[in-house]
């Protein structure tokens, strides 16, 4: 009885957090910040920033197959093969389509990284904040819930994680993309300049803009103190940056926490759901099954933060079963896993421009440009609801003569020459929260450690076809403009998934009845039970929605930790 009671005590503490990665983090360090004693469990291996990175400086061609995948791995990985970051560098950050089953009810390419840091070690590091033409979008148009904060709520958040985690980008005085706590921005190419200045010439409510991202240009004493330094702009962020010069949990939020003394880590811990005490009306701890072990254990704790991504954050909630919540944990109005959104990345625009030729660019700027959303933001304009942001890149391809032989062919090869520009374009649209786009919990199938499959049924709709459209004749419109030529358009249909931006089924609103989080992300029906990873977004935005969380989350912790010390929680 006594070893019992001991083990208990042992597995005691203040909060835990499920998953690592950005969320995850940001709730660790916060947490142990503030003096309460954190367990953070993360179900796949340990990942030490500047430790575990094995090809951070690995040279082309020091890689057996000089970066590409083999076919034998594309043909065992036919989902995450289509991952544009799933290379020889960095499949080891990637889940393998086999170790880790899931349901296709529809197409779904569901792109995930288990491990300390999760995808923070492989987001496309694009930040920018929403506005709240963002957060009152649901309320003018009537498709999903009242957004229960607006930006006045999020606003002094999203300027506390932008110092911390170090956000390059400038300021652009747009109502439509509110600035931020900006270090120096990236440079635009000669190209991209060009563009912006035809595109402000005629239109007054579209802007071309350097990308806000999460890269260090400044040095500052927050980011030395975090042991990180200046972007080296070698663009090989995926393997791990061994700088800091990009914000990941490895990097940044996690060390911080650890150096508290107030954080504990457990990697190899796969959640299998929270447990609740019918009794005590609240839930008490998190069950685990050891993924190395396969043995069952229970960890407890007075508040919890649920940040497993968005998807598998539906998974536990819905495993989480007991005769108070026969539905999952807090799911009183059935509403669970249903209502997930994503981001449209279908349709690119590409072209050619001839001028500028005694200009090329510099180094390998992790960024791009970026075109913020501008339809449908102050009235309805179109035949479908919400917008599309794009994204915009250029770059000058290199020529090398193949002609002749010997000391010919060797000078040719060796007198490479300067193609022209070329600019790509690609959508990132707003997709509608549909009460049909849903997961669930397969009835029969379970993974490598008993617990259900995730069954995913999410798929497109005629608003986002629509939306298509018009991003394709608008783009080359503004492309034509510009005087750019060879002008090609296409959509790739691709399956949901692969934009890695799915969000909802855990939305927030105002009313128990339409929604299962308050304005503090706290369960409408288990108050000590926090969602802030993608899967509490009430919509999507167009807007990259990492920055969103890490604020959310900041600001559910410091109410959770006010809570507790009113003695609420």
């Amino acid at each position: 009885m006594n070893v019992n009671i001991d083990s208990k005590e042992q597995h005691t503490y203040d909060a835990i957090v499920i998953g690592s990665g950005i969320s995850g983090g940001w709730a660790a360090k916060e947490l142990a910040e503030k003096g309460l004693k954190t367990l953070v469990l993360e179900r796949g291996r340990d990942v030490k920033h500047g430790v575990d990175y094995p090809t951070t400086n690995m040279k082309p061609w020091e890689f057996e197959h000089k970066g590409q995948l083999s076919l034998d791995v594309q043909k065992e990985n036919p989902v995450v093969s289509k991952c544009y970051a799933f290379r020889e560098d960095a499949q080891h950050f990637f889940v393998k389509d086999k170790e880790h089953p899931y349901v296709q009810d529809k197409p779904f390419d569901w792109i995930r990284g288990y491990q300390v840091g999760g995808k923070s070690l492989l987001w496309a590091r694009q930040t920018q904040r929403w506005s709240d033409f963002d957060f009152t979008g649901p309320q003018r148009d009537g498709f999903a819930v009242d957004w229960p904060i607006r930006y006045k709520d999020i606003a002094p958040w999203y300027s506390y994680v932008e110092q911390f985690a170090g956000i390059s980008g400038n300021k652009d005085g747009l109502a439509e993309l509110p600035d931020g706590e900006f270090l120096p921005p990236m440079e635009m190419t000669k190209i991209e300049s060009y563009f912006k200045e035809k595109v402000a010439a005629r239109y007054k409510d579209r802007h071309i803009i350097i990308g806000r991202c999460a890269h260090i240009t400044e040095v500052k004493p927050i980011f030395i103190e975090q042991g990180r330094v200046k972007c080296q702009h070698r663009d090989l962020c995926q393997r791990g940056c061994p700088f800091g010069g990009y914000f990941s949990s490895n990097a940044s939020t996690i060390p911080w926490a650890l150096r508290t003394g107030n954080m504990t880590l457990r990697p190899h811990s796969v959640v299998d759901s929270i447990i609740y005490d019918e009794q005590k009306g609240r839930a008490t701890g998190v069950r685990v099954i050891d993924a190395e072990t396969k043995e069952s254990i229970e960890f407890f704790a007075r508040i919890i933060f649920v940040n497993a991504a968005a998807l598998n954050t539906n998974l536990i909630l819905l495993n989480s079963k007991s005769s108070r919540f026969p539905q999952g944990l807090g799911n009183d109005n059935g509403l669970l896993g249903k209502f997930v959104a994503f981001h449209n990345y279908r349709a690119r625009v590409s072209a050619e421009y001839d001028g500028f030729e005694n200009f090329t660019k510099y180094g390998n700027r992790p960024n791009g440009c970026y075109i913020p959303r501008f339809r449908n933001v102050r009235k309805q304009e179109t035949d479908f609801l919400r917008g599309y942001a794009a994204g915009l890149y250029s770059s000058r391809s290199i020529d090398r003569s193949q002609e002749g032989v010997g000391e010919e062919l060797k000078s040719n090869l060796l007198s490479p020459k300067l193609g022209p520009w070329h600019v790509n374009s690609h959508i990132m649209g707003e997709t509608i929260p549909k009460e049909s786009n849903t997961v669930s919990l397969s009835p029969t199938l379970v993974d490598a450690w008993g617990i259900p499959q995730l069954k995913i049924n999410i798929d497109y709709d005629d608003n986002d076809d629509k939306m298509v459209k018009d991003y394709l004749e608008q783009i080359s419109e503004m492309f034509t403009d510009a005087g750019f030529t060879n002008i090609k358009t296409s959509d790739s249909h691709q399956a949901p998934g692969l934009d890695i931006h799915e969000m909802g089924g855990v939305r927030m609103g105002h009313d128990p009845k339409t929604s299962l989080l308050n304005k503090w992300n706290q369960l409408h029906a288990c108050k000590n039970v926090f969602v802030t990873d993608g899967a509490c977004m009430t919509s999507t935005a167009t807007q990259n929605p990492s920055l969103t969380y890490m604020a959310l989350t900041a600001r559910a912790v410091d109410y959770a930790a006010k809570q507790i010390n009113a003695k609420e929680l």
